[in-house]
């Protein structure tokens, strides 16, 4: 995909279909607000309940989204991924409800409330070591004894593609949002809201917001580059990953 000369792995289009292919399974989630925050910042502040969303999470917005992209041949096989907590439930959740095998790579460490809901929604759990080299090297064991399609927790355009319609129902819901602030992690879920919702509202400013302790992506701005850090100190586990070439 390109605009204005240059490559992307998501756009406008590929949102606006991520939203038409998965309408059906995911949850229209809420927008709430509350005066007392509201008074304390001087805002007026709306917040877009993903919590609510299919398996607790935006997660299976770009989930469903790469699972119902596949051709048949693909999606007998199954898919493959390695994630320690929503993204592993989330596509666990997209293959049981398109009836194919999902083999998930999950680190020891992991929270054993996110491996449950793996195992619940009918998950096949692999594990490997907490290091991402582990968990690399083992799904592409995976992936060449199953011939699976590795759907990557967000370096995936089909992925960014169906976070993206978060913003699509955000500003039908509340039009006049002027700023979004969006954790940033991987880059998956702002990259998808920043391309909707610039395509929409093209003065709308995007915030990305991360733990101090874990603040690669604002050193990866300040540098031009990509910066990965030796280790992360957050209680945020869901926000320890680092930049793809693709949300990036």
């Amino acid at each position: 995909m390109e605009a204005n000369g240059e490559k992307y792995a998501a756009n406008f289009s590929s949102i606006k279909e991520a939203q038409k292919r998965i309408s059906l399974y995911i949850h229209k989630t809420p927008v709430l607000s509350s005066e007392t925050l509201n008074s304390m910042s001087g805002r007026s502040l709306f917040f877009k309940c993903e919590c609510f969303q299919k398996g607790g999470a935006f997660k299976f917005r770009g989930a469903s989204n790469a699972v119902l992209s596949l051709d048949e041949d693909q999606a007998i096989k199954g898919v493959v991924t390695h994630s320690s907590g929503n993204h592993a439930a989330a596509l666990s959740l997209a293959a049981k409800l398109r009836g194919i095998p999902a083999y998930i790579v999950i680190p020891k460490n992991a929270p054993k409330c996110k491996v449950e809901n793996v195992v619940r929604y009918g998950g096949q759990v692999i594990w490997s070591e907490a290091t991402m080299h582990s968990r690399e090297s083992v799904a592409s064991k995976v992936l060449e004894e199953t011939g699976a399609v590795l759907v990557h927790p967000y370096n995936d355009g089909r992925i960014i593609s169906g976070q993206g319609t978060i913003s699509l129902e955000f500003l039908e819901q509340v039009p006049l949002l002027d700023t979004i602030i969006v954790p940033i992690s991987g880059g998956g879920l702002i990259s998808g809201v920043a391309l909707a919702a610039k395509s929409i509202k093209p003065a709308i400013r995007i915030l990305a917001a991360e733990p101090i302790g874990a603040n690669d992506a604002a050193q990866s701005k300040a540098a031009g580059r990509i910066i990965t850090l030796l280790e992360t100190n957050t209680v945020a586990d869901g926000l320890r990953a680092f930049l793809g070439d693709l949300t990036w």
